[in-house]
């Protein structure tokens, strides 16, 4: 009778212990493993695929780096102003999270114009500002197509220029959430308001890890 008391006992610390524990966002991507020697002994390590390092031009005319992120979590996406699909959907439920944390240091917003030839920094600070952008909690930024292009690879989203689909450009609506250390911790379907609470939600909870 004792032994299944401690037993019980034993299955329900454990249980509280798992439930209280604070819930973690996965670390998302093609992730590798790699030995290394040291102090003569084999370790083995997990290495993630990490946003690389990059620089862009902003709404304000103002070069912007990876560094513009530091300590912080960011949610980036693909766009272009004119865009007459997705966009505007994307960016007024983006636009949701960015009220919920306008005014949080601790979290930012990267938009990339991928219409490279049109989307200036004027015409992005334009488009920030009709959008109800008002701190520079949120960047709209562009550069060269390699550039853009090359980069949304690495957040696993999909640009393309098409000029056989409406707008001229092809791209996915998702809203990537990056952590510290510049890892995928969330991508979320921008036109989905369940999908963009979630982030939300998420946001949150990446912002936990860092208490």
């Amino acid at each position: 009778m004792i032994k299944n008391l401690v037993a019980v006992a034993i299955v329900s610390l454990a249980f509280l212990a798992c439930k209280n524990e604070p819930k973690k966002l996965p670390i998302i991507g093609d992730r590798e493993v790699v030995e290394k020697v040291v102090d003569g002994q084999t370790i083995t390590d997990t290495i993630y695929p990490a946003i690389p390092n990059f620089q862009f031009l902003n709404q304000d005319s103002v070069l912007i780096s990876e560094k513009n992120f530091e300590n912080k979590v960011y949610v980036a996406n693909f766009f272009f102003t004119h865009c007459p699909t997705i966009c505007p959907t994307m960016q007024r439920n983006l636009l949701k999270a960015y009220e919920k944390f306008k005014g949080n240091n601790g979290v930012s917003f990267l938009s990339h114009s991928i219409d490279f030839k049109y989307d200036s920094p004027s015409i992005l600070k334009a488009y920030a500002n009709k959008l109800g952008v008002d701190n520079d909690q949120w960047q709209f930024v562009t550069g060269t197509k390699a550039d853009i292009y090359g980069i949304s690879d690495k957040y696993l989203v999909f640009t393309k220029e098409d000029d056989t689909v409406e707008g001229g450009y092809d791209h996915s609506g998702y809203l990537v959430l990056i952590d510290h250390n510049k890892y995928i911790r969330g991508v979320y379907d921008g036109t989905s308001e369940e999908e963009t609470q979630k982030l939300i939600t998420d946001i949150d909870i990446l912002l936990a890890e860092y208490k």
